[in-house]
């Protein structure tokens, strides 16, 4: 007993003292008890007063001279010792300078001449946490626009193009960079590129960091889409090029993963010239990782060649003159005009000029083509390269072959046409020399995009100035060519054969042995054809080839991968050699050749295998999901009319044994839907769609989520097929999914504006009262806003038989129901029917409401208490009731009277309170829920 009196008294004089110490407190100013806790040696009290900053910066707004106190103190505690209280300090500096932006008149400047000093500074300090806080500080104040232009100029950049030093911390310098990054967007077009964007191409090209270097390539595409088109293809450009051909993995991953926001910043020309070849090898990277990020980025890469005038998307290019757009627009009008069977597009057969010199360099091709479409129509030549001939095995004059079978005879037969205005008589002699059966069965090549000139001046002759003034050309059959060709693809299948066991390098080895064949096949042929097409020029009287050399400085993108580049521009050609020696391929089976001209045949052709089971296995499991996810997007780039392209692949997709990648095809096929148009949804997309309905669960919720857009598309004959299988969504794999039941009744109430009063009372009115009577509430109360709107579709019709039927039917079914779960479902629909005015209300008089009055002697309370809400807070809050239907608002006052003299409480309180003074909707899901 004297332990426990001691510890008593002990107790009361540590209370006496803690009552002491409060109320010590309480007598300090608030300044006071800053200074107090600010000088503790105890960390946790200095940690408690970075805390408690704003809360005193409040007590004293009022006086200018306590606020600015307060903020010297600020500054004083960012010189503090311990981390921890550095790192709270910042945490509270955006609050404290978004209280500073609210009282401004009372404390100028207060924000920039005491707190942004501590965030800046802290952006070097030596601690992590400390330097993450201080950067989230920064990025937060920024987004908040806390932070003036004029800081950001002289005190923001300044420290951070420091910290970027090539002497600064590398710690420091990956993390400024990745700062100097995320508030480019922020900040805006002027400061990024005269304060950032320097700094940004140097840290690009840091050998020494390979961090920096990655976290540019991360950022790349946000920086690109700052500064606008013409900086990005000036200064990153470049820089992206280095990056991409970087020799860690982990950069040309992160290049990969941003292509996309890079090529929406350049023009067409560049993305078609020089990001496409790029792309390609990112996609055949030695690392399994790079490519895997590559075919991610290659279906929205693909969605950049978008035609504005065609699939309707748009790409913002900004600091774009006036004559740019002009030009574009004429470019496009010239793509529209000139008739598909004249095209092959010189950007699809794009070669590496670090090849060989018998390679092409097609920019300076198309700058050539360029400037001659300036000219007068009368003085266009036709330019190609006489090496390129020889490379692809004269493959271009086999083309204008095929293509005699199954061009119409209004079209143009040949391809390369030796002189504009050749007579008809000519050309024939010319294909009929061209003619041999090697050419005929095989597989025909893209074709290049003449100028629309071309075509103006197909009738007109050359004038003998510009006969005069056409250079002379090697020969396409050169023996010299021929042979450097060949020498040239020895020595790259040489180089790729000790990387033999990777699929990928395999791949280009059979490709480049195909080519490699093929050369030699022709070889012979072009040596005895030379003289005949030399005699025909001569007659002719004008030369058929321009001479197109590769220009002595032309700059190489990349310092190596030349092997990759070959094979990039070869790769599409040979893409299906296989097919090409099977003599049953058919000019049918011809036309629907994957060959188009919108997008790089190189870029599509990778596409088209990504559904190739191998990829699973060498590149990503999920691969074929990526392929499914972005097909839309590249459906809408090459149009319906490239619809040839993709029709298998989509098909391969369908059939796909993973669910996941049947889903996303299922969530996107209304959209798709729309790209084809009512005939081709029609003749490929129905079957589909008819698998998709017998799928998974998984795989029918993509579809039911849509299924009014998708039918909307349809002919109305087509459509009325799907009325038999609607019945079919309620049964699900899992009872318990009643998501599934609740997106079905969404979907019916969109339904009901397809289809006519007969087939709504015949197939959809059956599942509508079904879902009235679901196990779950949510589904329930849909399924009153569907029979709601059934009910004024089918009173609206002539004549209104269904309607009154349907009434009686409701009556019937829950309004006399055993259960008082049907009786209460019958004054719910009752409710929605008078909210949304699906009925007049004399003809609601007439057919529900003796029915639904009759209700207010039920036996269960539940039901009487929603009918209470429904009469005093829905049916007499409508005027169109107290005017139209005032012969039997006597019945309803009456029943009014009996609820509110009900023996329950709560039906005697929702029949007595006034109609404003609640909102019926959550009233009656409160008693949805809380009944059920």
């Amino acid at each position: 007993m004297a332990d426990l009196s001691l510890l008593q008294e002990d107790l009361q004089e540590d209370a006496d003292g803690s009552l002491d110490f409060v109320s010590q407190d309480e007598m300090l100013t608030p300044l006071g008890r800053l200074d107090k806790y600010a000088a503790s040696e105890n960390v946790f009290n200095r940690q408690m007063v970075a805390r408690s900053l704003l809360d005193t910066l409040r007590e004293v707004c009022d006086d200018e001279r306590d606020c600015i106190a307060v903020l010297e103190r600020i500054s004083r505690l960012a010189d503090d010792s311990e981390p921890t209280v550095r790192a709270e300090l910042m945490e509270q500096v955006p609050h404290i300078a978004l209280f500073c932006q609210e009282n401004r008149p009372s404390i100028p400047y207060a924000f920039s001449k005491y707190l942004l000093p501590i965030v800046v500074r802290y952006l070097a300090d030596q601690n992590n946490q400390v330097r993450k806080t201080s950067q989230a500080a920064l990025l937060a104040l920024l987004e908040q626009e806390l932070i003036e232009r004029f800081d950001v100029e002289t005190k923001v950049c300044p420290v951070l193009i420091e910290l970027t030093a090539p002497d600064s911390n590398d710690d420091v310098k990956t993390e400024a960079v990745a700062i100097m990054c995320k508030m480019a967007p922020m900040v805006g077009k002027d400061i990024t590129e005269r304060l950032i964007l320097p700094r940004f191409c140097e840290m690009c090209c840091d050998c020494r960091m390979f961090h920096v270097r990655k976290v540019c390539a991360a950022n790349f595409g946000d920086i690109c889409s700052v500064v606008g088109q013409q900086a990005t293809e000036e200064m990153l450009l470049p820089r992206f090029f280095q990056l991409c051909s970087d020799n860690v993995w982990g950069v040309r991953k992160a290049c990969a993963e941003c292509f996309m926001a890079v090529s929406c910043a350049t023009c067409q020309e560049i993305r078609r010239t020089k990001l496409s070849a790029l792309f390609i090898n990112l996609i055949s990277d030695p690392s399994r990782w790079v490519r895997q990020a590559a075919f991610q980025s290659l279906g929205p890469f693909i969605s950049t060649f978008a035609n504005p005038s065609s699939s309707g998307q748009y790409f913002k290019e900004e600091s774009k003159s006036s004559e740019d757009t002009s030009v574009e627009d004429k470019n496009r009008i010239r793509d529209q005009e000139v008739p598909e069977d004249i095209l092959i597009r010189p950007e699809d057969v794009t070669a590496d000029p670090s090849t060989s010199n018998s390679s092409v360099k097609l920019e300076s091709t198309m700058e050539d083509d360029a400037e001659t479409s300036s000219k007068s129509p009368g003085e266009i030549s036709v330019s190609v390269d006489s090496s390129l001939l020889c490379t692809l095995s004269s493959e271009s004059h086999q083309e204008a072959a095929s293509n005699e079978n199954d061009k119409k005879p209004g079209n143009h037969k040949s391809t390369l046409r030796p002189e504009v205005g050749t007579s008809s008589q000519d050309s024939a002699l010319l294909d009929q020399e061209l003619y041999n059966s090697f050419h005929f069965w095989r597989t025909p090549l893209p074709e290049i995009d003449l100028d629309v000139e071309l075509e103006q001046g197909s009738e007109d002759k050359f004038s003998p100035e510009t006969a005069e003034a056409a250079p002379e050309v090697p020969t396409p059959g050169s023996p010299s060519i021929t042979m450097a060709t060949r020498k040239e693809l020895e020595e790259m299948i040489e180089n790729l054969e000790p990387h033999i066991d990777d699929p990928d390098v395999k791949a280009q080895v059979d490709v480049l042995s195909a080519a490699l064949r093929a050369s030699s096949l022709d070889a012979p042929e072009e040596a005895s054809s030379t003289e005949q097409r030399s005699d025909a020029q001569d007659a002719l009287g004008v030369s058929e080839l321009a001479n197109c050399r590769r220009s002595p400085d032309a700059s190489v993108p990349f310092a190596s991968s030349a092997v990759e580049n070959m094979d990039s521009t070869l790769r599409y050609i040979h893409n299906d050699s296989d097919l090409s020696t099977n003599s049953s391929f058919s000019p049918d089976e011809e036309r629907r050749s994957k060959v188009q001209d919108v997008v790089p045949q190189a870029l599509l052709d990778q596409y088209l295998s990504m559904t190739d089971p191998s990829r699973a296995q060498t590149v990503d499991t999920e691969i074929a999901k990526h392929c499914a996810y972005s097909l839309p997007g590249v459906a809408l780039t090459l149009g319906r009319r490239n619809w040839h392209c993709l029709r298998e692949t989509y098909e391969t997709l369908a059939s796909d044994m993973q669910w996941k990648v049947r889903r996303t095809l299922a969530f996107s096929i209304h959209e798709l839907a729309v790209i084809l148009g009512d005939q081709l949804t029609a003749a490929d997309l129905v079957p589909i769609f008819n698998g998709f309905l017998k799928d998974l669960d998984e795989v029918r919720i993509g579809v039911l989520k849509h299924l009014h857009d998708f039918l909307k598309l349809l002919h109305i004959d087509k459509r009325r097929e799907y009325l038999y299988q609607l019945q079919e969504f309620l049964v699900t794999d899992n009872s318990r999914n009643w998501r599934f039941r609740a997106e079905l009744a969404e979907q019916l109430i969109l339904l009901l504006e397809l289809y006519s009063p007969r087939d709504v009372y015949d197939y959809l009115r059956p599942i509508a009262l079904n879902l009235c009577a679901d196990k779950v509430s949510s589904v329930r109360w849909i399924s009153y806003k569907l029979v709601s709107e059934m009910v004024k579709k089918l009173h609206m019709a002539t004549p209104p038989t269904f309607g009154v039927d349907l009434i009686n039917e409701l009556v019937e079914s829950f309004g006399r129901c055993p259960k008082w779960s049907g009786r209460q479902a019958f004054v719910f629909v009752c409710q929605t029917v008078i909210e949304d005015e699906c009925l007049p209300m004399d003809q609601f008089a007439v057919h529900l409401m003796p029915h639904l009055l009759t209700l207010a002697n039920d036996r269960v309370p539940n039901v009487r208490v929603l009918l209470a809400k429904t009469l005093r807070q829905t049916l007499l809050e409508k005027d169109c009731f107290l005017t139209s239907a005032s012969c039997h608002q006597e019945a309803v006052e009456q029943a009014i009277m009996a609820l509110q003299m009900d023996r329950d409480s709560d039906v005697k309180y929702f029949a007595s309170i006034h109609p404003a003074s609640t909102k019926i909707s959550e009233d009656a899901m409160s008693t949805a829920s809380s009944t059920y």
